[in-house]
């Protein structure tokens, strides 16, 4: 059975409140809009000539793209006449802290300012945007041409926005995700294809221009069907074209020039196709099913445009008289207006209370003696409210079921508008809610009502315009599913479509083995008009479903009607979903080039990844996967990727109520796009909720400003000891080898091993879409590796005054510091890709390649080109450096514990063994920077030898690194030995406990003889350890005495 009336995740209202500094944003994008419309106009001029009911959308199309390339300007004075004089000098100051650069030279530009003053994404996000676009960066071969390109296309089809909506959390997190997804799959040397455009929104946009009519004092039925058409073109022309100037702001790397919009003339005409095929298969029929009816729009809508709110109502309990006699069933009802719909009363068969009365009449109160049935069925639960139920198919859904099972009259007591009809009796030309308070006050007259109380409940409210939706019997147009379903069903069981995460699988899997027929028509005028003509001057009997009206009258010639039978064509239009069903494969060009092979059809579809929300993944997603391989015998897509919704910091949905709403455009003023991109992206995983807060927003965007400084510290320092030659060495062109990496020093094969195995770890990730796990690992990286540790050991190399000074050393210093910028930068530009950009032109780079349409670093190739080479790493290495970094932290901890002064030096003996001691000695100047050691008081002895039992003689702090690894740092002017004492003793303490743990672990028999033997000796090495440190305190101890 058909049914639009399950209940379903409401969509989040739009914040469409603005501050200055969005504005200003907004304004400084707007160049951006009409970069799409000339590649548009060719795009479609060359398509097949569109059917008589597309031609109509064909010429307004073309109108507004003629007007639209003039709305710049005006739209820009707009925005900031809505702003005080201040506002504007605030603005007009943020947008102009550097000089702009031209689009055409943004490269040489950007250089020539160098890194200048602190991270301000405000100076440069809508430039390099600009010059992206403009130089072709965001079509499939802007990297390599399609000639030389024979890896797969990456396909991303992007959820079409309202055409005039505002930008709202839920387009920033899909923007930031599919970006990532684009961005680093074009820079793996795929032709990338994220396919942009904006849907008509039939109901949100209508209802929008009939607000403008009812100010005006008419309405859509008085102007007529072409006049409100017209309007609504116009309001299209005036309103669209915002989000997707917002879209760009963020960052976006669409292919603008393939934008397209749901009813461009060659889509509407594949809707149309759509529509035909499907009826030609048998799929598609006119019937009488209950649907949500929205009055005030007067149409049915999708279970998607319905919002459940718990409100304060009223339970009306009243008595339903047997016919014959003083008995009465008590009834309660949310809706007393519903009463005159009535065509049966229910019990349970079991209900001894009522059984007696099954099978006789009841008296619908206040319908002239009109009756009933008592019927009875297994649905009635005895224990709720009064155990009898009235039954009103016309009105409910759970009704019309039962309706149904027992052939019971279905009444319709209410007009389109929610008025009460001729079936309501002497309540007829009431509105709903007038009719409910007069028909209860005439009940009560009459001694029918026994009590009324108050009732929390779920009311069913249309999203667009508030009202209350009334479920009631209505002639609509279906698609039948059951077999649609059971081919995408089976295309996921295949895996010929894999939902990440896994879980929504079998949500998934319990909609579509439990799916109803799809009501696809609508009572709208702005829409793709149903491609149906009913033959005859009056009634709909006989229909001929056609691709346009000529065809539409050779059917029905061939059928015995007359040349000039008249032909009247539906008056509703289809869902908003049919044609945003078609999405992957209309906007490459089916049904006009199926089977040719050098097409983008053949190129671009299926797709590769379809990565949208999963509030929407039954009315979008499973509709595509259902009219993809219905038309087209393919899956629209190999991947569906669910992300969460955007909440608010404690996890609350957002809302203008609660003012808890963060609007994107003010973030982006405020902190640039990328930290808000970032913020969104990372430390979530797929398919959960993100909880947003300033706080991390602002963290992040310390986190780029942290990136800028790494970068000027590169450039304006590093880099300056380097000559010409040297500098046309340093850009990176591949990754470091083996032969190179083999020659490097300690810290150097630590970091590039580092790199390289973060490189490996966020290419797996990204891959397989843990995109917020690959993102947080290059934060930690650049953070915690490469500018804490060796950018400070790098010094140790470049300076003289820290031990530098030799040529060699510091050109290798060079070399990795650029590397692993050059490869950090690749990393991050998928998540921030404005900072990266901007601070990539100015470190050392190869050249572009011939094909590249750019220099750009969006177009530069990822670290890691082909899995199956891994890149050089050293466990050996980073093993070494990670003792040599604990070695450091020990002694910067000792000496924070001893309140030793920032700025003293201090002496140290540092025992190690092996080929861990000469790596440590080598590195002696980097532990002396790091932990202000006094250079002159510093030795590193072999683990044994009589320095280190000297060492051990004298008082001293002793530090217990690792096995292997003591320092020895002098007490004598350094602390209390008190103090050292009481330390020790509660280091041997803790030691101790562990000792007693593990020995005893060790003497449980259960773990010895079940335990696998490799994690018995380890427990023993681990024994061993500890009791030898527990040792070497107690002779410490002893030494303090």
């Amino acid at each position: 059975m058909p049914s639009q009336l399950s209940s379903t995740r409401p969509r989040q209202r739009r914040n469409t409140k603005m501050s200055a500094a969005a504005l200003t944003l907004l304004a400084s994008t707007a160049s951006m809009s009409g970069h799409g419309v000339t590649a548009f106009l060719a795009h479609t001029a060359t398509r097949r000539t569109a059917s008589s009911s597309a031609a109509l959308l064909s010429s307004s199309t073309s109108t507004f793209m003629r007007r639209s390339k003039a709305m710049t300007t005006p739209f820009t004075t707009k925005l900031f006449s809505t702003t005080t004089e201040e506002e504007k000098a605030t603005a007009f100051r943020t947008t102009t802290t550097t000089k702009p650069f031209t689009n055409s030279k943004y490269d040489e530009e950007n250089q020539s300012q160098g890194i200048v003053g602190s991270y301000n994404p405000s100076a440069f996000e809508s430039h390099i945007y600009k010059w992206w676009e403009d130089a072709g960066c965001f079509t499939p071969d802007a990297k390599q041409s399609k000639e030389c390109n024979t890896k797969q296309p990456y396909v991303l089809p992007m959820p079409p926005p309202n055409v005039t909506g505002r930008l709202h959390m839920g387009h920033a997190i899909f923007v930031a995700l599919q970006d990532v997804l684009a961005r680093f799959h074009r820079m793996r040397g795929k032709p990338v294809l994220w396919l942009p455009g904006t849907d008509h929104a039939g109901i949100a946009t209508q209802l929008q221009v009939e607000k403008a009519l009812i100010a005006e004092g008419t309405t859509r039925e008085e102007v007529g069907r072409d006049e409100f058409l017209k309007r609504t073109w116009q309001y299209k022309e005036e309103q669209g074209g915002h989000i997707t100037r917002q879209l760009r702001s963020l960052g976006a790397s669409a292919d603008w020039t393939r934008e397209r919009f749901t009813m461009d003339a060659d889509l509407s005409e594949a809707v149309v196709e759509a529509f035909v095929r499907l009826h030609e298969k048998g799929l598609v029929y006119r019937g009488e099913y209950m649907v949500n009816w929205a009055p005030m729009l007067q149409t049915a809508v999708s279970d998607l445009e319905v919002e459940y709110s718990d409100e304060e109502g009223k339970l009306f309990y009243f008595k339903y008289m047997v016919e014959g006699g003083e008995e009465f069933l008590p009834v309660a009802t949310t809706r007393p207006e519903t009463i005159m719909g009535d065509t049966a009363v229910c019990v349970h068969p079991e209900d001894t209370r009522y059984k007696h009365l099954v099978g006789k009449k009841a008296i619908v109160p206040m319908s002239n003696g009109r009756t009933i049935p008592i019927i009875a069925d297994e649905y009635v639960d005895m224990e709720f409210g009064t155990g009898a139920l009235k039954i009103t198919p016309g009105h409910d859904p759970n009704d019309y079921a039962i309706g149904k099972k027992f052939d019971l009259e279905i009444i319709n007591i209410m007009n389109k508008d929610g008025s009460m009809n001729g079936e309501a009796g002497q309540y007829e030309g009431l509105d709903r809610f007038d009719c409910r308070e007069k028909l209860w006050e005439d009940m009560e007259g009459d001694g029918l009502v026994i009590k009324v109380e108050p009732h929390q409940q779920r009311v069913p409210r249309s999203q667009r315009g508030g009202e209350v939706i009334e479920p009631l019997v209505s002639s609509q147009w279906f698609v039948k599913t059951e077999g649609m379903g059971a081919k995408a069903l089976k295309a996921v069981e295949d895996g010929d479509m894999k939902i990440v995460p896994q879980r929504f699988e079998k949500i998934w899997n319990n909609w579509l083995t439990d799916i109803h027929d799809w009501c696809v028509s609508r009572q709208l005028w702005w829409g793709h008009r149903i491609p149906v003509w009913y033959v005859g001057e009056s009634g709909e009997s006989e229909y001929i479903v056609a691709r346009n009206e000529g065809e539409a009258r050779k059917q029905a010639v061939e059928k015995g009607h007359p040349e000039d039978v008249i032909l009247r064509q539906e008056e509703d239009v289809l869902d908003t979903w049919f044609s945003s069903g078609l999405w992957p494969f209309a906007t490459v060009g089916w049904p006009f080039t199926e089977g040719e092979e050098d097409s983008d059809l053949a190129r671009f579809y299926p797709g590769t990844c379809l990565e949208t929300g999963y509030d929407i993944l039954f009315f979008w997603v499973a509709r595509m996967a259902m009219m993809g391989l219905e038309l087209t015998g393919k899956a629209p897509f190999d991947v569906i990727y669910l992300h969460g919704l955007v909440r608010a910091a404690d996890g609350s949905k957002m809302s203008k109520t609660k003012g808890n709403v963060v609007d994107p455009l003010d973030t982006v003023a405020e902190y640039g796009a990328d930290s808000l991109r970032y913020s969104l992206v990372t430390g979530v995983t797929p398919g959960q909720d993100i909880p947003l807060n300033m706080e991390k927003i602002e963290a992040n965007r310390n986190f780029a400003n942290k990136l800028w400084n790494c970068c000027k510290f590169v450039t304006d320092n590093a880099l300056k000891g380097a000559d010409e030659e040297e500098m046309k060495t340093l850009g990176v062109n591949g990754p470091i080898g083996k032969e190179e990496f083999e020659k490097l020093s300690l810290p150097e094969r630590y970091i590039v091993s580092k790199c390289h195995s973060l490189v490996a770890s966020v290419t797996s990730d990204i891959e397989n879409y843990q995109l917020g796990a690959a993102g947080s690992k290059v934060y930690e990286f650049l953070w915690d590796e490469f500018a804490d540790w060796y950018i400070e050991i790098s010094k140790t190399r470049l300076y003289e005054g820290a031990g530098g000074g030799g040529e060699e050393e510091a050109k290798a210093a060079r070399r990795v510091l650029v590397y692993i910028l050059d490869t950090s930068l690749r990393l991050l530009h998928p998540y921030m890709p404005y900072v990266t950009e901007q601070l990539w032109h100015h470190i050392p780079r190869p050249s572009a390649t011939e094909d590249q349409v750019a220099h750009a670093l969006m177009l530069a190739d990822w670290p890691q080109m082909d899995d199956e080479v891994p890149l050089t790493t050293s466990e050996e290495a980073v093993s070494s450096f990670e003792s040599f970094q604990a070695l450091t932290r020990s002694i910067r901890n000792a000496r924070a514990e001893y309140n030793v002064e920032p700025g003293k030096r201090i002496s140290a003996t540092i025992v190690a063994k092996g080929s861990l001691k000469d790596e440590i000695s080598a590195e002696v100047k980097s532990l002396v920077a790091l932990a202000k050691l006094d250079p002159e008081q510093v030795i590193v002895v072999e683990a044994g030898s009589d320095e280190a039992k000297a060492a051990a003689a004298v008082e001293s702090v002793q530090l217990v690194v690792q096995d292997g690894v003591e320092a020895y740092l002098p007490l004598s002017g350094l602390i209390d030995p008190v103090k050292e004492r009481k330390r020790l003793e509660k280091q041997s303490e803790k030691i101790e406990k562990e000792i007693q743990k593990l020995a005893g672990r060790l003497q449980s028999k259960g773990f010895v003889d079940k335990a696998p033997a490799a994690v018995v000796d380890k427990a023993k090495n681990e024994l061993a350890e500890l009791e030898d440190q527990a040792a070497k305190i107690k002779s410490s101890l002893e030494a303090l005495s």
